[in-house]
């Protein structure tokens, strides 16, 4: 090659230093567009998410002393019902003012309002408010008249004006076991003055999915306008920071395509009408609530932010239409979710109870095809070696020995690179100037030496 100080020499090194400094300038370049155009707008759209979130959580907490508005399934005041209702009371009031079910299981305790038979005092046994074991434990689902009020319910519109449905003011009665355990379900019922019978069975496994059958009978003479509804409430959205990179608020998979929207969305709800198929709900940073309406029922679904009467946040369905012919029964299966999102129970829910894409509940991302399968793996790692951080290691390992060949291959190209440096400066001071005779050489010395460079 030419001597160190020749005139090639120095271009030589004055075109390294060019590149380099150019390299430096384009990736100082790529940096600005990329903070300028993509993360500035995103981090904006964040704060202003953030800002509404927090401002509706302080409007939300000077509700304490307001009388919320009976809703009907449709999220709309109920006629006559305006200004009616119970004030706000605290939790344990709430729980005290109506007839209920207990609820105990391995993963719950809590009870249903039967007052409606709702399902609005759950608590998670295996989580607290803090890592102190001895913090609280988890209260996830609340009375609609306490002032966190966070709900599920189920129930029918339609009837006459002489023959009344079970309405969210219903008492019910409870036959024969009143106790609800994975062991023992409960069965409660309602009979109106026509003779229709409702009967309702809650059964709960061991984690958090609830199977609720109803089965309606018409016992009269004529056929009856019924139409089955679902509806999940909350007054607050969660009272800590949010994750930018975690959805947060309405979720749902309806005839295969996932729906989220955000809890700082406007006042207009946001309508899914005729699915066939799905699932949808609300969705924290750890926990969730959905309703998988029956198979086979057409229905329409609604998020809505409802802002009259008791402001409060409510996802629903509807079946489109449905009458219960005289002398007709039918039945109705509703799976209830709500608890912790533990990826291998909501897996199980999946396959156990054919509920499409229920893995969606929990936010993977958009390279979900990756982060999915490394969390599986580093979760077994971690199940085997019970530490975490063992399991992040043990993780590194085997991604590492996966790729290894490729990375050896790397490996041994860069060294033969180096090897041939000495062969390819001598190369360059031969040709100098003639770049195309210089790239003929330099690629027929890879080629002798099997390099791909």
């Amino acid at each position: 090659g030419k001597a160190p100080g020749t005139a090639g020499h120095r271009k030589r090194v004055m075109e390294k230093n060019r590149n380099y400094y150019l390299a430096i300038v384009l990736s100082v370049l790529i940096v600005f567009v990329w903070q300028f155009f993509y993360m500035g707008p995103k981090m904006d759209a964040q704060q202003k998410i953030e800002a509404a979130q927090q401002a509706e959580l302080a409007k939300q907490q000077k509700l304490t002393k307001d009388k919320p508005v009976v809703l009907n399934a449709d999220g709309q005041p109920v006629p006559g019902a305006e200004g009616t209702n119970i004030a706000v009371v605290d939790r344990q009031q709430a729980l005290s003012q109506a007839k209920r079910v207990e609820i105990d299981t391995p993963a719950l305790s809590g009870s249903i309002n039967l007052t409606g038979a709702r399902f609005d005092d759950l608590k998670l046994k295996k989580y607290t408010e803090t890592v102190d074991k001895k913090s609280p434990i988890i209260e996830l689902l609340n009375p609609g008249n306490s002032k966190d009020g966070y709900f599920v319910e189920l129930g029918f519109t339609g009837g006459t004006k002489d023959i009344a449905v079970p309405s969210m003011a219903t008492e019910w009665a409870v036959a024969g076991n009143a106790k609800l355990t994975p062991e023992t379900p409960v069965t409660l019922t309602y009979t109106n003055a026509a003779g229709m019978t409702f009967s309702r069975e809650i059964a709960v496994d061991k984690d958090y999915m609830f199977t609720v059958k109803d089965t309606v009978k018409n016992g009269g003479a004529t056929d009856i306008p019924l139409t089955p509804y679902g509806r999940i409430v909350r007054y607050t959205i969660p009272a800590v920071a949010p994750a930018y990179v975690l959805h947060e608020g309405f979720v749902g998979v309806l005839d295969g395509v996932l729906q989220e929207t955000t809890w700082a969305k406007d006042t207009d709800p946001v309508k899914h009408p005729g699915n066939k198929d799905g699932w949808f709900g609300m969705t924290d940073k750890y926990w969730g609530a959905t309703i998988a309406p029956p198979k086979g029922l057409v229905f329409d679904t609604d998020f809505s932010h409802i802002t009259k009467g008791q402001p409060l946040f409510q996802a629903d369905y509807r079946e489109q239409a449905g009458t219960l012919k005289a002398g007709e029964t039918k039945s109705y299966t509703t799976q209830v979710f709500a608890g912790a999102k533990e990826v291998p129970v909501i897996d199980r829910y999946q396959d156990e109870y054919k509920i499409t894409d229920f893995y969606k509940l929990i936010d993977w991302g958009w390279f979900k095809i990756i982060t999915r399968p490394m969390f599986k793996l580093m979760d077994w790692l971690y199940k085997y070696f019970g530490n975490f951080g063992l399991a992040i290691l043990g993780t590194t390992v085997i991604v590492k020995t996966l790729f290894f060949p490729i990375a050896n291959r790397q490996y041994a190209s860069m060294a033969k690179m180096k090897m041939l440096q000495p062969k390819m400066e001598e190369l360059k001071g031969k040709f100098g100037d003639d770049k195309m005779a210089l790239q003929t050489a330099m690629m027929q010395l890879y080629k002798e030496e099997k390099v791909n460079p």
